[in-house]
């Protein structure tokens, strides 16, 4: 009948830069596409140089390898009898334009730029490319001599174009264009385009993967159509972890999805539809607005049939039920993910962390078990590339783990750093957890270390400085705290270089970090402590999140030694013991809960509230909770912790993006690091507004309520969540005096 249609598209772990691989993993797609019978094979923006070149885009030599690799697929058998759709990097009237190339057979068939850019959050784009705004308009296109030698063509059509088959018209997006409020799939199923696709760079971020199904089964719903979605997959060489995802709609119905994590550097996924079904959809509900559009699409033909004429007996896939993974789910999965990327592709030997038998910390560890539970099933399922990999990551090209705890023991080492203000409890939860993941573990005590930077100072000065509990000043409590917390990470490097070395095994290790999201907001961290480590897979993770992880640990991985840490109270233990127990604890040191920091955390970043605006929204927010005295005092006590230690995101850990809050300085949370820290202006409106609210407030919701009796002049309090210990990932740095501390 010459109706049905066999479409691909795809997810690649692509590698800014690495043209060989990137190269190779475009080649497999479009071969598995072809066995499975796909005409069309859709890949992920910018796969032949990889999304994450930055910087990199400005250079002439990553335009000119990105139309090498291009020649190198034009030349290649494996692209015959398919529409291949590429994207790289063009230079067109001496302009920049992030693009797809459609092609066929060795000849281009257009080149579609990128009309609306991703300039929000973690993206720039505007800084490299120019977007295309010359709707409905097509120029030609000059092609470089390396391509008119391979396709015999001078030119070729650029701009905003669909491509007519024999049989049907496809239409191209790419990523923030779905986003977008006027996405061109709208004019163009308007005009007729009845398959619409779609190529991302789409990063992972808790709680979001139900949002762009969403996107796409509206795209679909409203005006009918098929849409294929193809998403970049790994760690590319930033702090985001693309998560695949590749799907294929029809009609608002999802019928083919990808998996969202996972260690497989290629993943092809295919769907047989009808075009007819397309069609009858649109002839009863968009009928009346299909001859509307004033400006026709620009077609680009081509002599090609994506259908056959005897495919009356071939089925077509149908709506499947889909499946979101759980925030810890997701915790456990792309992290792990991401950590193994970075592992292998750096040429390191394993991992180090400093286990202090914390929330974080044990987080931290708990994600290194996850991996290893990946690649042990990866193994299994057959994967050879992850294989290969491991083996040369462990230096041994026979070895096959058999088990995920033997794995852990082989590229993963964990340390308790003790010192003589460190419990027995913390040590024992430390050692409990390592012997159930299988980490290789050591127990090392820092005293003699701390003792000896003290005894130069004490030479120096001819003074020693002593902790607050034996009648020492605040500087010098805090002083104490922080060389502490420094000679850890001095350790936490020497042992990630030479441990291995003392074992008689090659290789080194990469410092893992595990403070979260929440302490660097208040940078309740010390700086260059055992927060600054080589890579941070929490950075973007909050405390709250962290905790029910760790639940969802125990069951999943049978962890039970996570249970004592959930109980344990968050502490550096910086500070000396009282009669042998813990006398600090994280939350009284910041002056809020975790819980609150979250809440705050979100209001600062994605609601974009200054200390004005936040006062006014948390009066609300938590009237059954806090006076607006008792919430001024917090906010003000946060933006003044905030301002004092921002100057610490400058050098924080790369991280893990995976929470919209994050105050990661790297491109996403672009902020001043040196502040006004008494914020006069901004907290005498505070001040100006409590009389106003010292009476009987009724507050704009469902009843109108008022604030609760007697706690409206109470003076300024702080409930403790019962959370986990973290000796190590909550040491601190806080301010005094208005004096950033910690330089």
């Amino acid at each position: 009948m010459g109706r049905k249609v066999t479409l691909a598209t795809c997810s690649l772990n692509q590698w800014a830069l690495d043209f060989d691989g990137n190269l190779e993993r475009i080649l497999k797609s479009i071969e598995i596409a072809k066995a499975h019978g796909a005409k069309y094979r859709l890949g992920p923006e910018l796969e032949i140089c990889g999304y994450g070149c930055a910087d990199h885009f400005y250079e002439s030599d990553t335009l000119l390898h990105s139309f090498e690799v291009l020649r190198k697929l034009l030349e290649s058998p494996v692209t015959q009898d398919i529409i291949c759709d590429v994207g790289m990097p063009i230079m067109h009237h001496n302009v920049r334009y992030n693009c797809r190339v459609l092609f066929l057979n060795g000849k281009i068939l257009l080149i579609r730029p990128k009309m609306l850019m991703a300039n929000y959050g973690v993206y720039r784009e505007l800084r490299w490319f120019s977007p295309w705004k010359q709707l409905r308009q097509v120029e030609e296109y000059f092609l470089p001599r390396m391509i008119q030698e391979v396709t015999g063509q001078d030119t070729v059509p650029f701009g905003d174009c669909v491509l007519s088959t024999k049989d049907t018209c496809i239409g191209t997006e790419s990523c923030q264009e779905l986003w977008h409020p006027r996405s061109p799939h709208i004019q163009m199923g308007l005009d007729g385009v009845e398959i619409f696709t779609n190529a991302s760079a789409s990063h992972h971020v808790l709680r979001k993967a139900d949002q762009r199904v969403n996107l796409i089964k509206s795209a679909t719903t409203k005006s009918g159509g098929i849409y294929l979605y193809a998403n970049q997959r790994g760690c590319d060489g930033d702090r985001v972890y693309y998560d695949g995802c590749a799907m294929v709609a029809i009609n608002g119905d999802i019928v083919a999805l990808g998996a969202e994590f996972s260690l497989n550097d290629v993943e092809v996924i295919t769907a047989t539809l009808d075009l007819e079904d397309v069609r009858s959809y649109r002839g009863e509900i968009c009928q009346p607005n299909m001859d509307i559009e004033p400006k026709p699409c620009h077609r680009v033909k081509v002599d090609f049939s994506l259908s056959n004429g005897d495919d009356i007996y071939l089925p077509t896939h149908q709506p499947i039920t889909l499946h979101f993974h759980s925030p810890e789910e997701e915790i456990s999965l792309g992290p792990a993910c991401w950590l193994w990327d970075y592992l292998r592709r750096s040429g390191q030997a394993g991992f180090l962390l400093p286990l202090s038998g914390g929330v974080d910390s044990s987080s931290t560890a708990c994600i290194v078990h996850s991996m290893c539970v990946l690649l042990c099933q990866a193994i299994e399922d057959g994967n050879s590339q992850v294989l290969e990999d491991v083996r040369r990551v462990v230096g041994d090209d026979s070895y096959r783990p058999e088990h995920p705890r033997e794995l852990c023991g082989h590229i993963f080492t964990t340390c308790y750093m003790a010192s003589e203000n460190s419990s027995e409890d913390t040590c024992s939860r430390a050692k409990g957890l390592a012997n159930q993941i299988g980490s290789t573990h050591m127990n090392i005590n820092i005293d003699l270390a701390v003792k000896g930077i003290l005894g130069i100072f004490s030479v120096v000065t001819g003074r020693w400085p002593q902790f607050r509990a034996n009648g020492g000043s605040h500087r010098e409590n805090l002083a104490l705290q922080n060389v502490q917390a420094r000679v850890r990470m001095v350790l936490a490097y020497l042992f990630a270089q030479l441990s291995l070395w003392a074992r008689g095994k090659p290789g080194g290790l990469l410092v893992l970090g595990s403070a979260n999201v929440d302490e660097s907001l208040t940078g309740y961290f010390t700086k260059y402590d055992c927060s600054s480590a080589d890579i941070n897979p929490i950075g973007g993770i909050s405390k709250t999140d962290l905790k029910s992880f760790l639940l969802y640990c125990v069951e999943q991985f049978q962890l039970p030694a996570l249970r004592g840490i959930l109980l344990a109270p968050p502490t550096a233990e910086l500070e000396p013991l009282t009669d042998g127990q813990v006398s600090q604890t994280d939350e009284a040191d910041m002056g809020m809960t975790y819980s609150e920091l979250s809440v705050i955390g979100r209001l600062r970043k994605i609601s974009k509230c200054g200390p004005f605006s936040m006062f006014c929204k948390l009066i609300h927010m938590w009237r059954d909770a806090l006076s607006p005295a008792e919430v001024a005092q917090k906010v003000k006590h946060f933006f003044r912790m905030y301002s004092v230690n921002r100057h610490k995101m400058t050098t924080v850990t790369p991280s893990y993006h995976a929470e919209s809050y994050s105050p990661d300085d790297n491109r996403f949370d672009l902020r001043p690091f040196l502040y006004n820290t008494r914020w006069t202006w901004q907290f005498r409106c505070i001040d100006n507004q409590i009389p106003l609210l010292r009476v009987p407030l009724l507050v704009a919701a469902a009843g109108g309520t008022s604030w609760p009796a007697g706690i409206k002049d109470a003076p300024p309090k702080t409930e403790p969540l019962n959370a986990g210990s973290g000796q190590l990932e909550s040491t601190k740095c806080l301010p005094h005096s208005g004096v950033p501390d910690g330089r």
